[in-house]
């Protein structure tokens, strides 16, 4: 939230070349508690000023000899392109009010000022600016924290693979249909699948080595109801006769809306061990 400290230690810029009316606004300002308060006589003066103190308000005559007010705010935008531009008009012609407002004025105070109006419309551009101001900062800070939690994710991600691979022959994950998107290890000959994108786990109507009941149903079944399963076995009969014995648990991927989006987990190869036994 915006406090009325805030506001009142926005920093304005006056720009008139009266004297007489410079004074009236700075006595207007610093009345009513303002007090960072800048002006210049001199219109060339302003972006250049602008440059150096990024003011929350610019107070801008439109009629000023050599650089007038429209001439100020055109070169206002070309300075800041991607930003906003806190600037509020004094004009005594009615005409001028539109035109301004499509040059990038965001509001304006008509001549002769009247100092309750003027007051009331100072208050909320500057509560205006330092709340756009207050949600740019905030953005900054929220891309930043996501640059770090990615980098640490990304890290995580490493580290968790590392240990994986230690602890196991291969990582797979797999997506809703099935399909394996990510493999870690030899798990495509171990398990004797090929193709490219790798397909599903081998099935009975497919040529090969052959999968055991009744692990391969429990597997089928943990996956079709989506619930982890923790060191599932699961065997095969290769071409040759032999029985290969196989080590895997896994856990079902949702999104953050909660919709499934497949399945991860590790392997192993458990033939020998099981044969000692």
């Amino acid at each position: 939230m915006i406090s009325e400290a805030d506001i009142l230690s926005g920093r304005i810029l006056i720009v008139d070349d009266l004297a007489a009316n410079v004074r009236l606004l700075e006595q207007m300002l610093r009345g009513a508690g303002y007090t960072r308060i800048d002006s210049t006589m001199d219109s060339r003066e302003v972006c250049e000023l602008h440059g150096k103190n990024h003011y929350d308000l610019i107070l801008l005559d439109l009629l000023m000899p050599g650089m007038d007010g429209f001439a100020v705010l055109e070169a206002l935008k070309a300075i800041e392109a991607e930003r906003y531009v806190p600037v509020l008009v004094i004009t005594a012609q009615p005409g001028h009010k539109l035109r301004a407002l499509q040059a990038g004025a965001k509001d304006f105070i008509s001549k002769p000022i009247d100092l309750i109006e003027a007051k009331a419309r100072i208050h909320n551009m500057l509560e205006v600016r330092l709340l756009y101001r207050q949600i740019a900062n905030h953005n900054l800070v929220l891309e930043q924290t996501v640059r770090e939690r990615t980098a640490e994710l990304r890290v995580s991600e490493e580290r968790f693979h590392r240990l994986t691979e230690l602890s196991s022959d291969w990582y797979w994950e797999q997506d809703a249909s099935g399909q394996y998107t990510e493999l870690s290890g030899p798990a495509l000959e171990m398990l004797g699948i090929r193709g490219d994108p790798p397909p599903a786990l081998p099935t009975p109507d497919v040529p090969g080595p052959r999968w055991n009941e009744p692990g391969r149903s429990s597997l089928d079944a943990n996956i079709a109801a989506r619930r982890p399963f923790l060191d599932l076995i699961c065997s095969r009969t290769n071409t040759d006769g032999s029985q290969q014995f196989f080590q895997v648990s896994g856990e079902p991927i949702f999104s953050q809306s909660g919709r499934y989006t497949g399945y991860r987990g590790i392997g192993m190869d458990v033939t020998e061990r099981l044969h000692r036994h």
